[in-house]
């Protein structure tokens, strides 16, 4: 069955937002939606949000889900926003636990902070099914890039995260906590044995050489181009260039306001006594290499 898929760019991200409905029934769920946010002045806007919402509600659909591929780590989550303007349930991976407990423990997060999967109001599990009105979904969970990553099928599109990008762009980074060059490779030759002309659209996209944005693309171009991981590249190989070029990667800018607030489902922290919610950066010494790994990785995964 074919969904209408309608993309949304994000630009300060390179992020795609994803509208995707059931013609028939008009039911719909939003996939990774993204809050505008200034790091400099701490500001937050909703602009980008808004465009989804207007449009959900411009084409009269009823929102059902709202989905996160994984907690990014290169943009605040708008899930909330939505949920508040359209209802729908806000659902991500069930491994979603494991990079709570892990962000907890690194930035010190409130000892009220459960990370038992709350505030998320679904948790989904490999193989679990779901239905956007009259079309089929499924879970294909898809880790290697975080723990809780997850890609979503609905009719003949497929949605994943960061775990691929466009053909050109290869695949994403495996130096995050949870993150495994092996387990990433893996994750993506099963989404690979799908039917070839299913559609397959990306979370972000860095336009190399200047050509313009795109976020579509199919299961036959990924195995036949892919820069990192097509037909014919073995699991040994990929494993050699995903790591060493992880090792020439900064940190993403935003990385630390990003999950502090994506572990909590879009969530602000908790306001403090002035009621103003904040968010930490852990100051680290450049020699001390133990705290660095302390905060970018779980305590006993070897460094990238």
């Amino acid at each position: 069955m074919h969904p209408q898929v309608t993309p949304f760019f994000h630009v300060a991200s390179s992020t795609w937002s994803y509208v995707v409905s059931d013609p028939g029934t008009r039911a719909a769920v939003v996939i990774d939606p993204v809050l505008d946010f200034d790091y400099p002045s701490g500001t937050l806007a909703t602009t980008a949000a808004d465009t989804l919402i207007d449009h959900v509600r411009g084409a009269g659909l009823h929102l059902e889900w709202i989905l996160e591929t994984h907690a990014h780590a290169d943009h605040l989550s708008a899930a909330p926003h939505l949920q508040r303007a359209l209802g729908g349930r806000i659902a991500i991976g069930s491994g979603i636990r494991a990079v709570q407990s892990h962000f907890k423990q690194a930035l010190h997060l409130e000892a009220g902070f459960a990370a038992d999967g709350a505030p998320f109001d679904h948790l989904f599990n490999d193989g679990d099914a779901f239905a956007v009105g009259g079309i089929p979904a499924n879970v294909i969970a898809s880790p290697g890039h975080t723990s809780d990553s997850v890609s979503y099928r609905i009719g003949d599109a497929l949605f994943v995260g960061d775990t691929l990008f466009m053909p050109d762009s290869g695949t994403a980074r495996c130096d995050f906590p949870g993150g495994d060059a092996g387990t990433l490779y893996d994750s993506v030759r099963r989404l690979l044995e799908l039917p070839r002309a299913s559609r397959l659209f990306v979370c972000h996209d860095y336009a190399p050489g200047g050509r313009e944005h795109r976020c579509e693309t199919t299961v036959t171009a990924q195995r036949q181009a892919n820069i990192h991981i097509r037909d014919g590249i073995t699991r040994d190989a990929f494993i050699a260039l995903r790591e060493a070029r992880d090792r020439t990667l900064d940190l993403p800018t935003l990385l630390y306001p990003a999950v502090q607030v994506n572990v909590r489902a879009g969530h602000l922290p908790p306001p403090e006594a002035n009621g103003v919610a904040y968010l930490k950066v852990p100051l680290i010494p450049a020699v001390d290499a133990a705290a660095r790994a302390r905060c970018h990785r779980p305590p006993g995964q070897p460094g990238a």
